[in-house]
């Protein structure tokens, strides 16, 4: 049984890597983006055939935050498509029986603030991140129909979370393309150690975002795919192969600045630039189907969110 993590490398697929370890698997196979090109087909599939791949957890993906979406959407949308069509099309081929794939909050409409897994294709999502939320909802529709057309006929069991907005080690800090959390954490670092009156953050600060430490997101993951088909499918629903994942729990993002503001210790004022797109102005995802089979968030997140941000601005290694 040998565990493909592809994306070991990326905030999620570096935790899962972490957790499998953790629990004494030890035929994980990993590879480098600069070794396996995942959006070539021919090369995902000798790579699979070759390492005769039995499982894999799909966490690969051109990520980023708000800007970086609404900048990139040609590529947001083709690479995070070509990843999911090429692992789970060669899977089927190769008879890989397991995978899970990791989507996103963002597949939702925009107008839902609750988030239910039956929400699904009911309305449009959020413009600022559409290409990347269709290319998460294709690799989720791409499992749940090769599941539904050959499990009976070969055991073809591919699965989905869909986890919330997320944070930890890993994480990309780049002010302008990444995630808000590690933008923020790098935004009061260098206001701080530049000794600067202000931090600028973008949009009103009005929004409200479900965040989780990524390591409980790995504690999903490898739950999940461990599930016997029958609770899986019974916690699921009728012909649906995927679950929510969220913390419970939302803040504004004035709230999330000003915890990184006290944490790293800075001084000056925070100031809103509205001329920044909000998004969403809630997002809080329904995690009471994923709750039934045992799983709940085990991290405090305004406790390690501190830690991050103090571990980012004393230049530690998080773990």
């Amino acid at each position: 049984m040998n565990i493909f993590v592809a994306g070991h490398k990326g905030m999620v697929g570096s935790s899962i890597l972490r957790a499998l370890k953790k629990r004494g698997y030890k035929n994980i196979i990993t590879k480098n983006k600069k070794d396996l090109n995942l959006l070539d087909q021919n090369q995902t599939y000798k790579f699979l055939k070759k390492n005769k791949v039995s499982s894999i957890y799909i966490a690969s993906a051109k990520v980023g935050g708000i800007m970086a979406n609404i900048n990139y959407p040609a590529e947001f949308l083709y690479e995070n498509s070509m990843i999911a069509l090429n692992l789970v099309h060669n899977a089927w081929k190769l008879g890989i029986k397991k995978i899970l794939f990791l989507g996103s909050s963002c597949i939702y409409p925009v107008k839902k603030s609750i988030l239910n897994e039956e929400d699904l294709l009911t309305g449009k999502v959020e413009p600022t991140n559409e290409a990347y939320a269709i290319s998460k909802i294709l690799g989720l529709k791409l499992c749940e129909s090769y599941s539904n057309q050959y499990f009976k006929k070969n055991g073809t069991d591919f699965r989905a979370l869909m986890p919330c907005n997320l944070f930890g080690p890993g994480d990309r800090f780049d002010e302008k393309n990444g995630h808000v959390i590690a933008s923020l954490i790098l935004k009061f670092k260098k206001a701080k150690k530049n000794n600067l009156n202000e931090v600028i953050v973008w949009g009103s600060g009005m929004p409200k975002r479900e965040f989780m430490y990524v390591d409980d997101l790995a504690d999903a993951a490898i739950k999940v795919m461990n599930l016997s088909k029958k609770k899986f499918d019974t916690t699921t629903g009728m012909h649906s192969n995927f679950l929510n994942v969220g913390y419970g729990k939302h803040y504004s993002i004035l709230t999330i600045a000003k915890i990184i503001k006290n944490a790293i210790g800075y001084k000056g004022n925070i100031k809103f630039d509205k001329s920044y797109p909000d998004g969403v102005y809630q997002k809080l995802m329904n995690s009471k189907k994923i709750n039934k089979i045992g799983w709940k968030p085990k991290h405090d997140f305004k406790k390690y969110l501190k830690k991050i941000a103090q571990n980012a601005y004393q230049n530690k290694k998080i773990n």
